[in-house]
């Protein structure tokens, strides 16, 4: 099953759409995402979001800076305090 990831800035929505997994760059360190994750909170650093839209793609990377990413019932939800691009 697909995993519903959305990237939201303040100002816009800039994605939203099924994909097989996600990197993200956690506070801690970098995280995987796929469909089923527990629930969690955390805070993200600059970095590059890594979406990968199917099992074996090559992701495609989306700078990032500041904000916070969360894993619930309907999927992540990336809020960036801004985007690059």
């Amino acid at each position: 099953m697909p995993l519903h990831f959305e990237l939201v800035t303040p100002a816009k929505q800039v994605r939203s759409e099924e994909v097989h997994m996600v990197v993200v760059p956690g506070a801690d360190g970098d995280f995987g995402v796929l469909e089923g994750h527990a629930p969690f909170m955390s805070v993200i650093r600059d970095g590059a979001v890594q979406v990968y839209r199917s099992e074996g793609a090559a992701p495609e990377e989306i700078a990032v800076r500041g904000g916070f990413a969360e894993v619930g019932d309907k999927g992540l939800t990336v809020l960036a305090e801004h985007v690059d691009g």
